[in-house]
């Protein structure tokens, strides 16, 4: 569902929600991406220099300086908006931590470079709408695909998907079939996400737009025939998980392999 943004930028003013400072608005999720659907939210941030409080704004904790941004909802043409409040230099710090200098430390402790919202939003800034400030925009998609963003990701896909191979193929052994099959099904999903970010295909956040990230980026070593048949289980035996769940686990390392970070 297409958004209408100068609507949405005319309803933010007639509110009073935008900060004299603000570098930039821009519509971002299910709606900037066109797989919104009349029910579906109107998710916006707004970036400013200074900090900035309107009205009926909650504080959301972010491991940032400082450490909330705030957040604030209303109803407006029959749709729901939520608004999160971001300051520039905040955005300056999610970019320090996904420098390649960051990069080589978070890999070296096998840990995670970015809390999920701090994710998310640089994450979003690439598949946006702009409402105001075009050129921060351009100068931050430039910023991210000039990071290590990606290969933070693929990296973190890749482990994830590993260590629920490991997990499956124990589970199997031991003979508790059926949570090997979930195992696997976590397998899968990870090294899924994996293939999609290596291709600047970001989003596994929430994981129900997985499909459509899939057919937006049309991986070559994987068709969306064989990734879906696999994902509905579609084969599953329950006389015979093993088929299923090796035939899954197989299809994990082999598109590791590939995978580039």
């Amino acid at each position: 569902m297409k958004i209408d943004t100068a609507r949405a930028l005319e309803i933010l003013h007639d509110r009073q929600l935008v900060p004299d400072t603000c570098q930039a608005a821009f519509v971002v999720g299910s709606s900037a991406r066109g797989w919104g659907n009349k029910k579906s939210d109107i998710d916006i941030y707004l970036v400013s220099k200074e900090p900035w409080s309107g009205p009926e704004m909650i504080d959301v904790s972010v491991p940032l300086r400082p450490a909330t941004i705030g957040w604030h909802t209303f109803f407006a043409d029959n749709r729901s908006f939520d608004l999160a409040y971001w300051l520039d230099d905040q955005v300056d710090q999610m970019m320090g931590k996904v420098s390649w200098d960051a990069f080589d430390r978070v890999r070296a402790a096998s840990g995670d470079a970015l809390a999920v919202k701090e994710e998310i939003l640089l994450e979003r800034v690439t598949t946006c709408l702009p409402l105001i400030g075009e050129d921060w925009l351009t100068r931050r998609r430039a910023e991210v695909d000039a990071s290590a963003f990606r290969s933070i990701l693929v990296t973190r896909s890749l482990g994830k998907a590993d260590g629920a191979v490991d997990d499956s193929l124990g589970q199997l052994e031991s003979g508790d079939p059926h949570s090997a099959v979930l195992s696997a099904r976590i397998a899968l999903h990870h090294t899924v996400d994996a293939l999609l970010e290596e291709q600047g295909n970001y989003g596994s956040e929430p994981p129900k737009w997985q499909a459509r990230r899939f057919r937006e980026t049309s991986p070559t070593t994987l068709s969306f025939a064989k990734y879906w048949k696999l994902v509905t289980m579609r084969e599953y035996n329950p006389d015979d998980p093993s088929r299923w769940i090796n035939e899954v686990l197989t299809l994990c390392q082999d598109l590791a392999l590939k995978i580039e970070v």
